[in-house]
């Protein structure tokens, strides 16, 4: 690894979505959620008015999700995890600190930022915890920052981000790890299938030049690489959806329903979501157990994701490094852009 100089001070600020801490923060927290131009892209007025009606129809489904979770998201503690981990790998390297920025919900970037400001850092290394680049999460977050780092009084300090990094070699390696022990299991009892899932988005997004999709089937396509397994039995598919319009497919209830009818034991892996939270404790651990189970398949293996795992700590150590080393102003974990021109919003900048 190369060195972060031990006469700067750097300052990571890790992204995540963030999640209410109590029952009376679910509302604000989908209101903010929905308000994001990035989520629903009309005028401002009209925007605040559907995020309104959308957040108070869904806060009573939303409370009864998180009830499940003792009131609250985990998603803050994990990501404060993951940044204790990342600092104390880098610390190795030089003089750094690793601040949460959540987007959704607190810490929000503008009292991050000014938290950042006051530690008066040489530089500072944008690192979503997101892997796979999306305008709807990485590309967001990061607009909120640059807004937030310019009223901190922060706009010279010298700022690199990391846009994405789907295929980064540790990445991969600690998911193929996971995905080996439970694969392992599960084929005891049959020829398993791998459901890689993801977070799902509406089909007009991808089609407007999102890489979120592609680069989601490029981790994918790396996981089966490493477990050495090229003919193994698995799909990429996509949960999450809400609202009427045409999402990205497969579903992974449907492909659990297909597993089910198939008698196929199941290895569902967390393919874009690295922390925990509703998504992967509620949504896969429970209701989509469920289903399997109703469905008559009791062979039903959850990877979990990869939260401290060393090895991804490690590389995310890593996309510090080299990214505080590059020149850069936001890249993937190559250095540069990784994703086809036909994918006009790839986060990659000069």
């Amino acid at each position: 690894m190369r060195a972060i100089s031990p006469q700067r001070k750097t300052a990571v600020v890790l992204f995540n979505l963030g999640g209410p801490d109590g029952p009376e923060a679910v509302r604000p927290f989908l209101y903010n959620l929905f308000f994001d131009p990035a989520i629903i892209g009309l005028p401002r007025p009209f925007r605040w008015l559907i995020a309104q009606l959308i957040s108070r129809r869904r806060a009573p489904t939303a409370q009864k999700i998180y009830d499940e979770l003792g009131g609250k998201s985990p998603i803050l503690e994990n990501t404060q995890a993951q940044a204790t981990a990342l600092e104390a790998t880098l610390r190795q390297h030089g003089d750094v600190r690793v601040f949460t920025a959540m987007r959704y919900w607190h810490p929000r970037a503008h009292d991050v930022a000014k938290d950042v400001a006051a530690y008066a850092p040489d530089s500072i290394i944008l690192l979503p915890l997101y892997p796979q680049f999306s305008t709807t999460t990485t590309g967001s977050s990061l607009k909120e920052w640059e807004k937030a780092a310019a009223s901190a009084g922060l706009k010279t300090t010298p700022t690199h981000g990391v846009c994405c990094y789907p295929m980064q070699q540790d990445f991969i390696r600690a998911h193929a790890q996971l995905v080996r022990t439970y694969f392992d299991e599960a084929s005891q009892y049959g020829s398993p299938r791998i459901l890689f899932s993801a977070h799902g988005l509406p089909e007009k997004i991808i089609k407007k030049g999102d890489p979120y999709q592609w680069q989601v089937e490029q981790t994918t396509r790396d996981v089966l690489r490493e477990l050495g397994g090229e003919n193994l039995d698995y799909v990429n598919c996509y949960q999450s959806r809400v609202g009427p319009m045409k999402w990205i497919g497969p579903s992974t209830e449907d492909e659990i329903l297909r597993a089910a009818y198939e008698k196929k034991p199941i290895v569902l892996v967390p393919i874009a979501f690295v922390s925990e939270h509703s998504e992967t404790l509620v949504e896969l651990d429970i209701e989509y157990a469920e289903l399997a189970h109703e469905n008559g398949l009791d062979k039903y293996y959850r990877v979990p994701t990869l939260s401290v795992h060393a090895q991804f700590i490690a590389g995310l150590a890593e996309l510090c490094l080299k990214i505080e080393n590059g020149s850069a102003r936001c890249a993937s974990h190559t250095g540069g852009r990784i994703c086809p021109r036909t994918f006009k919003h790839c986060g990659a900048t000069a």
